[in-house]
């Protein structure tokens, strides 16, 4: 992509009412628009973010035998009043509106009744289980406060996974399964060595849950973490019996504060029995599906990224899931730099390396270069009077404080080589 057509812009202040690192700068960068508060659009470089994690997520479900769906985002009175989580004094941060007709709606908070509904018309013996649905979906959420940028919004993208199994044993099994899925997916997405797996509570849904956890001082969780172990416990659920039950010692615990990036739970029959997802046993035996549900924001694991991630000067993407591979800069509008720049990001596009190519004959050096480094791609290549005199193109990864001059083989030896 040319720079000179991507219509959004960097900023060079940063947004007056934002408090969180992460919007502040992906705000700056042009990733994200604000529309309200709690409320963000995702702009093309944004997007391209956002779709990289989601391909990871994906890949990650499949590989433990999910299935991808849409449900929708409207849901029925009906469909939550069994499991009595309807009423706003139980839940209290739905969206509801309301037909021409009077009919009540919602605006789906979450969707394991939805889903459990639907299941109902696909599960009837044990020859159907286990089966595992997962979905990419917009969650409305009326949330009192909204903060912490795109990390806690009040519309948003969620990934949820339900797991329907004929008993416990089996739905065991398959959350074993899950934690070693979300630990991939935090590593391929640059942050697995400051995520632990966080002993918590279930929230709404059960008495106790895992979370994944990352280490950032900008955190709203408090945890204690035993790094010789990779496992935490979340503030709100410590004490000696949850202790007992992690096999950690009080004294190997180390506080510290950290961003929720994902979680799953142990819903057992609850949904189930309250909207009748039931199966026949081998002997004819009626028995209700045991359930769990799995729960990653895209969004917020980009900002949760940026948050842990960034420098003084900008944000630092992992290759895995940059908008691009590499920012190309032209300096200069002299008649060699500009042949030269061209083919260079003619001959990267069609080895199919991705390319930002700053062709912008309005910009000086400096306001290139702080730009490049607030925007992040892992990969600066700086084509200039100097670099082709010196026999190629100035080469900087965004983690190195200078770059070394490259031949075109040398330069497609560093970006073909799996970082």
């Amino acid at each position: 992509m040319k720079q000179s057509q991507l219509f959004t812009k960097t900023k060079k202040e940063s947004p007056a009412d934002e408090v969180s690192l992460n919007a502040e700068l992906l705000i700056k960068a042009g990733f994200i628009n604000k529309e309200m508060a709690g409320v963000y659009s995702y702009l093309p470089l944004g997007l391209l973010v956002v779709k990289k994690i989601e391909n990871i997520i994906r890949e990650e479900m499949d590989a433990i035998g999910g299935q991808e769906v849409t449900l929708t985002a409207l849901q029925e009175k009906s469909t939550w009043e069994p499991t009595d989580q309807w009423s706003d004094d139980k839940v209290d941060v739905w969206f509801k509106t309301k037909l021409k007709n009077d009919t009540e709606l919602g605006l789906a908070v979450t969707h394991e009744a939805a889903i459990t509904k639907m299941m109902t018309s696909f599960i009837q013996s044990y020859r159907d289980l286990p089966k595992y649905v997962y979905q990419f979906q917009t969650k409305f959420r009326n949330e009192a406060r909204a903060k912490s940028g795109i990390m806690r919004c009040r519309e948003f993208v969620m990934k949820d996974l339900y797991s329907f199994c004929k008993d416990e044993e089996e739905h065991n099994l398959f959350y074993e399964k899950s934690k070693e899925a979300y630990k991939n997916i935090f590593k391929r997405a640059g942050i697995g060595h400051l995520t632990y797996i966080t002993f918590a509570s279930g929230g709404m849904f059960s008495k106790f849950s895992h979370e994944f956890q990352t280490i950032t001082s900008t955190g709203e969780d408090t945890i204690y973490v035993d790094s010789d172990k990779g496992i935490a416990i979340n503030k709100e659920v410590y004490n000696d019996e949850v202790l007992t039950s992690l096999g950690i010692k009080k004294e190997g615990l180390v506080e510290n504060k950290a961003v929720e990036v994902g979680n799953i739970f142990t819903l057992g029959t609850r949904f189930s029995d309250a909207l009748g997802l039931k199966y026949k046993t081998e002997t004819g035996e009626e028995k209700p599906v045991f359930m769990g549900s799995y729960g990653i924001g895209p969004g917020r694991l980009m900002g949760t990224v940026v948050e842990v991630l960034s420098d003084d000067k900008g944000i630092i993407w992992p290759e895995s899931i940059a908008p691009f591979k590499v920012h190309l800069l032209m300096l200069g509008g002299d008649e060699n730099v500009v042949k030269g720049a061209e083919e260079l990001y003619n001959k990267l596009t069609q080895k199919g390396i991705e390319v930002l190519f700053d062709d912008r004959t309005d910009m000086s050096a400096g306001e290139k270069f702080a730009d490049a480094d607030l925007i992040g791609i892992p990969h600066r290549v700086v084509v200039s009077k100097r670099s082709l005199a010196d026999g190629g193109f100035e080469v900087k990864k965004r983690t190195e404080t200078s770059g070394k001059v490259m031949s075109f083989e040398e330069l497609i030896g560093l970006l073909e080589t799996k970082n």
